[in-house]
């Protein structure tokens, strides 16, 4: 029986006692020793029922504001696959949610040219994202959500929407336009749950966050392991290059289906505020525009994340194998040091420490120096006969400190140092203000 009928039903009978108790005060006989002692029995009645009619305008006071019965935490969410504020559906009894997140990036690239920029213009301030998650709880076992995404002020993009039918506390099944449950950042983007003014390197061209593809599957979650499998469209391998996979995301715009992909997580929680497991994605990409041929894409990362006292410790491996690849090159054109390679990788580890966790006047102010260091090579293995280019391998040192006066605001600030064989590294320097509600 749920909590809100057992009110309905005991209430009656805690209303009848104390209206009935005060009756047993009208009697105006003397007082016996035993009548005394029935006396102090009906006030500890009286007093008990008190107590628990308090506690009864406590439950109703909680169904009218429609709050859960169960709290969804932050490693609950994580296990649906979810972060923090794109859980606020899952903390709804019914109806409506709304919640959101945004972050502001300022890059200064020092007197190099960086993606494509011409000379002079070393330094860009972007309102790089402003996003709404709506959703609707229609009951126990449905739910409905969305995240609404507006880049650069002016860009707008569905990042996901579907819909969940809870099995039961451990199974569910989803279907829409999915986030693909890889690495540390894809499903939990929000500025204020990962560190840095920029996401990692590794988590922007082997693992192309965000990464959402239309499909579906199962999900669930046992006490301390969690689990994701979907089946979704797979990449569009005519838009890959020697820099990465990220242009053959189709983001559930009319996407090419001829070639599906399966995709799948498994994670495992000891304790609150730690977790570590893997996760892999295998597919098609050619799409019926590479004659005969797959071009097959596999991807797998292994990954750990630990919040304990004050520190932040997180580490991340992954790596990606192409098939036909030489006909892949040919159909697009591609030769030399320009073309797709077969292998690629790319990891970091990432270090951050609170200096103000163990302060008790701190107030929930959070203060984080963190250092992360990060190595990728898009061209990690070439097809026989074409050579690399030196500068598709590339080491990152990133340096900075977060501050956030309150969990839901964050102001970052940090410097990367980027090298490679070919010379053409940079020096940048980032800050990130970043919002999340």
């Amino acid at each position: 029986m749920s909590k809100s009928a057992l009110t309905f039903l005991l209430f009656p009978m805690f209303l009848f006692g104390s209206m009935a108790s005060p009756v047993l005060a009208l009697n105006t006989e003397p007082e016996s020793s035993e009548t005394k002692s029935e006396q102090e029995d009906d006030e500890v009645d009286i007093e008990e029922l008190e107590r628990q009619l308090d506690i009864l305008a406590e439950e109703v006071e909680r169904l009218r504001s429609g709050e859960p019965e169960v709290e969804v935490t932050d490693d609950r969410a994580r296990q649906l696959g979810l972060a923090p504020s794109a859980a606020a559906v899952y903390r709804q009894q019914s109806g409506l949610s709304i919640a959101g997140y945004g972050e502001m990036l300022l890059e200064n690239y020092g007197d190099t040219k960086q993606n494509g920029d011409p000379a002079g213009q070393t330094t860009k301030f972007d309102m790089l994202r402003h996003i709404i998650y709506t959703g609707y709880r229609f009951n126990d076992q449905f739910i409905f959500n969305s995240e609404i995404e507006v880049e650069h002020a002016k860009e707008a993009y569905v990042e996901f929407a579907y819909v969940d039918y809870l099995i039961n506390e451990n199974f569910g099944l989803r279907g829409g336009l999915v986030l693909v449950p890889m690495g540390l950042v894809n499903e939990f983007h929000e500025p204020t749950v990962f560190m840095g003014a920029e996401r990692p390197v590794t988590e922007n061209k082997i693992i192309p966050s965000t990464w959402r593809e239309n499909g579906g599957g199962l999900f669930g979650a046992f006490d301390n392991v969690s689990f994701r499998l979907f089946f979704v469209n797979g990449f569009n391998g005519a838009k890959f290059a020697s820099g990465g996979l990220r242009g053959g995301r189709q983001k559930g715009g009319k996407a090419k289906a001829e070639n599906f992909a399966i995709t799948g997580r498994l994670d495992v929680t000891p304790t609150p505020g730690v977790f570590f497991g893997g996760s892999f994605y295998t597919g098609g990409s050619a799409q019926g525009q590479v004659e005969d041929k797959a071009v097959t894409v596999t991807i797998f990362d292994v990954h750990g994340q630990a919040q304990v006292r004050g520190f932040d410790l997180r580490a991340l491996y992954a790596r990606a194998n192409l098939g036909d690849v030489a006909e892949l090159n040919e159909t697009l054109g591609l030769t030399g040091s320009s073309a797709v390679g077969e292998k690629m990788n790319g990891g970091y580890v990432q270090v951050g420490y609170n200096l103000l966790s163990q302060a008790s006047g701190a107030g929930g102010v959070a203060l984080t120096p963190y250092v992360r260091y990060e190595k990728v090579d898009t061209q990690a293995g070439m097809q026989s006969g074409f050579s690399r280019s030196l500068s598709t391998n590339n080491t990152y040192t990133t340096l900075g400190i977060e501050l956030k006066p309150i969990p839901n605001v964050v102001l970052k600030v940090d410097h990367a140092w980027v090298s490679n064989e070919a010379e053409t590294g940079i020096n940048q320097f980032n800050v990130n203000l970043g919002y999340s509600f």
